[in-house]
């Protein structure tokens, strides 16, 4: 299937992906970050998958989220009847429950159940079991149990039945993992787990300050940055998924289940506008947690509990989406050195604070702290917002960042009523801006470019009015914009910078898709510059490209009209709420 005819279900610890033809294809436990129990994502079906769907039916006809929830509906109309499968993850308690039910709408319709548990990405064959009627995996470290009234036969290293449902019938499925070690949680009752869900998700969404024009939109990527929250913790992933190709068959398949202190604090920012400041609290312990110890030790991310080791390893055994080879876990990029982090964090944590989350002396304190690094650092070459693996650069917006750092504890002290050396930060934020307009300006063509020297753009110095390094009048940023449009637009949509065969920037061979994030910046940037209708159009556009149930990856090829990248992505999800918040 293409990766947008996949919705999301989770509990803030984890989350699944299932298909329109009501197949689990991606489940990962107990944590975001663990091993699959279902990885036919990344493979074929010997890699794991859970299915129920009418017997010899394809792909359903309808499917939505019940209201503001993250419970799905799935519906098949076939030539005896109707049947629904509601999916959603109820609220953990002790362990994590999947739950599946099935209801006859109308007619009869025979239903056929197909389960293949595979832990470990796909390559653990666990041994399965009966017990009190109930189906029993264990493989190492792993247990879980499904508990059905459904008979289910197995063979083939997989499970299968077939059963009807008529119209008021109901047949459910519970699966619950466990450590292996431990004895199994007490069973569930998943109607009562329906009703919990649903009013969880209600209570959450009814504190949303949002009521503009675009709410179902706004509220939907509001509930999938929620959905991306590890609650123990308050960490923010960028994605529940990895290796999902920003280029089908390519190499540039990277594992997003990870906190990025970037997307995490612009994460929080779409959330503190939008009316969630406890979050922000949250994040903010979480954020202290994770990089307590010497500021030039900060990571660019950390796990979901703060785990700050996360080496990169492939999975020769997996595929890949679409044979994009090959599927990582673990992500290299946690040692980089990218600057612009500095100045998204301290912006982030500004902004909640404006929106009224608490004061702190122990963030304060931090916040200080990175401001002493970044003072003697700022001007160093970094690998960027892209994260780029080939050589160092000074990156425009590297610098920008580092000058939004600066502007930022100045605004914290001069109107939040903290101390510091704001004289010499003022100074910090003066020359950074000068070398930047010096450095980082084609006065020849009229744009600033992706780094020192460079001919080159890069989308996100569509960034500069909107984080209020330049005003939208000035005609360096008009003239940006106009470049940015004549150069890295494809069929309408942005791409992050130029990719090709002589271009060293990232160090790796291919193409990719458009980068969503860029196109809503790009929307933004027009509504400053005061072109809103056209701003419009291509924010309506964008709405356009997101699934039936309102989800988008990180990126979107035009040539071809798919989806690509991790999915759903926190990052264009971020930058759908901004957009709406400020053509509003």
């Amino acid at each position: 299937m293409r990766i947008e005819d996949y919705a999301l279900i989770g509990d803030m610890q984890s989350a699944a992906l299932v298909g329109r033809d009501g197949s689990v294809d991606w489940l990962c436990l107990p944590r975001f970050d663990s091993p699959s129990c279902f990885a036919r994502l990344l493979g074929d079906e010997s890699n794991g998958f859970w299915r129920l769907a009418p017997s010899g039916a394809e792909f359903a006809t309808r499917r939505a989220y019940i209201e503001d929830t993250l419970i799905l509906e799935t519906v098949w109309e076939t030539p005896t009847g109707a049947v629904k499968v509601t999916d959603f993850m109820s609220p953990r308690h002790t362990s994590p429950d999947l739950i599946r039910i099935v209801e006859g709408l109308t007619g009869t319709v025979e239903m056929t159940a197909e389960i293949r548990i595979r832990f470990d990405y796909g390559r653990i064959v666990p041994w399965v079991r009966r017990a009190d009627g109930d189906l029993h995996a264990i493989g190492g470290p792993d247990s879980v149990w499904l508990r059905t009234g459904v008979r289910l036969k197995g063979g083939g290293y997989r499970h299968t039945g077939t059963f009807t449902v008529s119209a008021g019938e109901r047949e459910t499925f519970v699966f619950t993992w466990h450590p292996s070690h431990q004895p199994p949680p007490e069973p569930v009752d998943p109607l009562a787990q329906l009703g919990e869900t649903r009013l969880m998700w209600e209570e959450w969404v009814s504190r949303c300050s949002y009521n503009g024009p675009w709410r179902d939109a706004v509220v939907r990527s509001l509930i999938t940055l929620k959905a991306l929250t590890y609650s123990p913790t308050g960490g923010i992933v960028a994605a529940p998924t990895t290796s999902l190709p920003e280029n089908l068959g390519g190499v540039r398949n990277w594992d997003y289940r990870f906190c990025w202190l970037r997307d995490a604090a612009m994460t929080l920012d779409a959330l503190t506008l939008s009316g969630y400041v406890e979050e922000a609290g949250a994040w903010r312990s979480w954020l202290l947690r994770a990089i307590a110890g010497r500021p030039e030790d900060l990571q660019v991310m950390y796990g979901v509990a703060g785990e700050r080791r996360l080496p990169e390893l492939t999975l020769d055994w997996l595929p890949g989406y679409e044979n994009s080879r090959p599927v990582r876990i673990g992500n290299g990029a946690a040692g980089q050195l990218q600057l612009d982090v500095y100045g998204e964090v301290i912006s982030a944590l500004y902004q909640a604070r404006k929106q009224g989350m608490p004061p702190d002396d122990h963030a304060w304190a931090m916040v200080r702290r990175l401001m002493e690094f970044l003072e003697s650092n700022w001007d160093k070459p970094d690998e960027g917002l892209w994260e780029v693996r080939g050589p160092r650069r000074h990156f425009v917006h590297s610098k920008v960042m580092a000058w939004v750092a600066a502007d930022r504890v100045v605004r914290v002290v001069e109107e939040l009523g903290r101390t510091g050396p704001v004289d010499r930060w003022k100074a910090l934020r003066d020359r950074i801006h000068a070398e930047v307009c010096d450095k980082g300006f084609d006065p020849e063509r009229g744009t600033f470019t992706q780094s020192y020297g460079s001919r080159e753009l890069d989308a996100a110095l569509l960034l500069i009015p909107i984080v209020g390094f330049l005003p939208p009048e000035d005609p360096r940023v008009i003239g940006t914009i106009e470049a940015i449009e004549r150069e890295l637009m494809t069929d309408g949509f942005v791409l992050r910078y130029p990719v090709a065969e002589d271009n060293d920037v990232d160090g790796l061979p291919g193409a990719e898709g458009a980068f969503v994030a860029c196109s809503f910046w790009l929307a933004e940037a027009r509504a400053l510059v005061g072109r809103k209708d056209e701003a419009m159009e291509l924010f309506e556009r964008l709405l356009a490209v997101r699934n039936d149930v309102g989800l988008l990856a990180e990126e979107y090829d035009p040539g071809c009209g798919r989806q690509l990248g991790n999915f759903p992505q926190a990052f264009s999800h971020i930058h759908l709420i901004r957009t709406a918040l400020a053509l509003g």
